[in-house]
């Protein structure tokens, strides 16, 4: 499109099924290439993926042609189909459904690539739970407390 000019930065975050703990470290960096590559393949530009073992957050610049949800079942269909197919692991994975996404304006950029490069070593002192709630929180979204990545019944 010519004479559009757009500047978006998504934080998106999602967690393992059952937050369960199935991120292998040995595996976790190659998952996250895979997702970046997922991302970049869409015409978005990854600029950092990270997490621990039940979760990940994604910082992004959104391509304005593409929806946030369109992309997250992208990301996270074929992500998880390259896990399952890798033959890394020898259970079933699965994301669980949903995501939190959440914007940014360039003078965030610096803080958020550098929260997101730390999730390690910020989880060893954070639980994911409280620290989503902040977050929601903090962008003054209305949430339920029992779909907070729980399965829907």
């Amino acid at each position: 499109m010519s004479n559009s000019f757009t500047q978006i930065y998504i934080q998106a975050v999602w967690a393992v099924k059952h937050r369960n703990a199935q991120l292998d470290k040995k595996w976790r960096k190659e998952m996250f290439a895979v997702i970046g590559n997922l991302i970049n393949e869409t015409g978005c530009e990854t600029l950092i993926i990270n997490g621990v073992e039940d979760h990940v957050h994604c910082f992004f610049r959104l391509k304005p042609t593409i929806s946030i949800s369109e992309l997250m079942q992208i990301v996270k269909a074929k992500s998880s189909k390259w896990l399952n197919d890798s033959g890394k692991i020898d259970f079933r994975f699965e994301w669980q459904r949903g995501y939190g996404a959440f914007s940014y304006d360039k003078s965030a950029v610096s803080n958020v690539y550098n929260y997101i490069k730390n999730q390690e070593s910020h989880h060893e002192n954070n639980k994911f739970i409280p620290e989503y709630k902040n977050i929601l929180e903090k962008f003054d979204i209305d949430y339920d407390e029992k779909y907070i990545f729980k399965e829907l019944e």
